[in-house]
């Protein structure tokens, strides 16, 4: 079985390990011959808009990937370090036939990544991709002289950006004191500019990138440095990005974390209430929190649940036209304003709420009672078999009977490793973790390798 390049997000790797310079120009080059064709060339050249986070790395896999679309005959623009959802943004504004992000989100600084967005800064559905794959290194006729693209670097990638940013929003944050942690990565400039600019009260911390810091104990997936500011600051919220700011997390005025379900949540009941949330529905992974569920329907709202990862998110609010969905990871979409998911456009949205209806976020996200919810991994096993065998299926079955409707089992075979995923919600923690545990050890017996 050929083991495909692109993963759920992208092609990822350790840069200059698995993501080499060869690679990247090879992709480019590709990705430049099925995203760029439209055929016929006359009277239009493409061109394509070209964005990193901060990592190092980024600036040899920058010029790689530059130096291949030019070669393809594809025209760069240079936007420099800006977020994933500022390159979607200018991919659709600039009218460009591609856009490609380097970056590897909220992955340690020694890997990286490029994504590649379609016109109008869409994510690439899997058929895309087999086909950009397909055509890596085939033998193609390569332009020469005036046939060969150009590169400029745009200058106002970040103005564009910011002024999207802002005009998102209706009502002023004057007096509201909002910290936030940037991550060492690409929003540490876009950030603290769109929430000043948007009359925010702000401190920013973790905004001074060299290259080497970005996530290093910061940002969205370590969360005590933002708590610790919030209290110290007296601020009334806090928000943390990740590298390239495609999510965000949120930490009340007490410190209390306050997570993507929550932050969903409180955006749907906010559109829904205003009549602008599509079909009264909002969308969710199935590891969403059954407590999100239970609020949402209680408010009126619809629930549509997809697999795990913002892609198939944003296919399903594509396909029927849905203006908001998320993960409990804090990618949030709203497709009103993005065609991805934007952490900083997500922090507006919630500080806007708290500025119209005078309330704590502590207040907001009480709209939902969150389960406790235990995940358990189970390393090693064959996962291919987690949705077929009989013992498995009767263990579960027994478990859920002993839930007796007050909480949720969800077996999940991992989709990079041999792991089984056990998550259970109870209501308790000790109740789901005896469940988990259980189920966990059923998984280990059946499945092992």
């Amino acid at each position: 079985m050929t083991t495909r390049l692109f993963g759920t997000d992208g092609v990822r790797g350790l840069a200059n390990g698995d993501l080499t310079a060869e690679l990247a120009l090879d992709l480019s080059v590709a990705a430049a011959h099925v995203l760029a064709d439209r055929g016929d060339f006359a009277g239009h050249r493409p061109f394509a808009v070209v964005g990193r986070d901060t990592r190092i790395s980024g600036e040899f896999l920058e010029a790689a990937v530059v130096a291949g679309l030019a070669s393809a005959g594809v025209d760069v623009l240079l936007l420099g370090v800006l977020p994933t959802p500022g390159v979607a943004y200018l991919t659709q504004k600039l009218g460009a036939d591609l856009g490609v992000m380097l970056s590897a989100s909220h992955n340690p600084m020694p890997d990286n990544g490029i994504k590649f967005l379609a016109r109008g800064g869409r994510k690439l559905d899997d058929t895309i991709e087999i086909a950009i794959e397909k055509r890596m290194r085939e033998p193609w006729q390569r332009p020469q002289g005036g046939g060969v693209g150009r590169v400029t670097p745009y200058a106002e990638a970040v103005d564009d950006y910011v002024t999207h940013l802002i005009s998102s929003i209706e009502h002023p944050l004057v007096g509201l004191r909002v910290v936030l942690d940037c991550a060492e990565g690409a929003a540490s400039e876009a950030g603290p500019r769109a929430l000043v600019g948007a009359g925010a009260d702000l401190t920013a911390i973790h905004a001074i990138p060299d290259g080497l810091n970005i996530n290093d104990g910061c940002g969205s997936t370590h969360l005590g440095p933002l708590q610790e500011a919030v209290l110290r600051d007296g601020a009334a919220v806090g928000f943390a990005l990740d590298g390239d700011a495609d999510r965000c997390l949120a930490v009340d005025h007490e410190g209390t974390v306050v997570d993507g379900d929550q932050i969903l949540a409180i955006l749907a009941q906010s559109l829904h209430e205003h009549g602008r949330l599509a079909k009264d529905t909002v969308v969710a992974t199935v590891m969403s929190n059954l407590g999100f569920v239970n609020a949402m329907r209680e408010a009126g709202i619809g629930v549509r649940q997809t697999k795990v990862g913002d892609r198939y998110v944003l296919e399903a609010m594509n396909i029927s036209g849905y203006s908001l969905g998320g993960e409990q990871s804090g990618h949030v979409i709203m497709s009103d304003h993005a065609t991805t998911g934007d952490g900083i456009l997500t922090a507006l949205a919630v500080l806007e709420r708290m500025a119209t209806t005078g309330k704590s976020l502590k207040e907001l996200a009480s709209v939902m009672t969150r389960l406790p919810q235990v995940l358990v991994n189970v390393p090693d096993v064959d996962k291919t078999r987690a949705d077929d065998d009989a013992v498995v299926a009767a263990a579960v079955a027994e478990e859920e009977a002993v839930l007796a409707g007050e909480g949720r089992i969800l077996l999940r075979p991992s989709g990079t490793e041999p792991i089984v995923r056990v998550m259970v919600e109870a209501p308790t923690e000790q109740k789901a973790g005896e469940v988990a545990d259980r189920l966990a050890d059923v998984v280990r017996r059946q499945l092992a390798l």
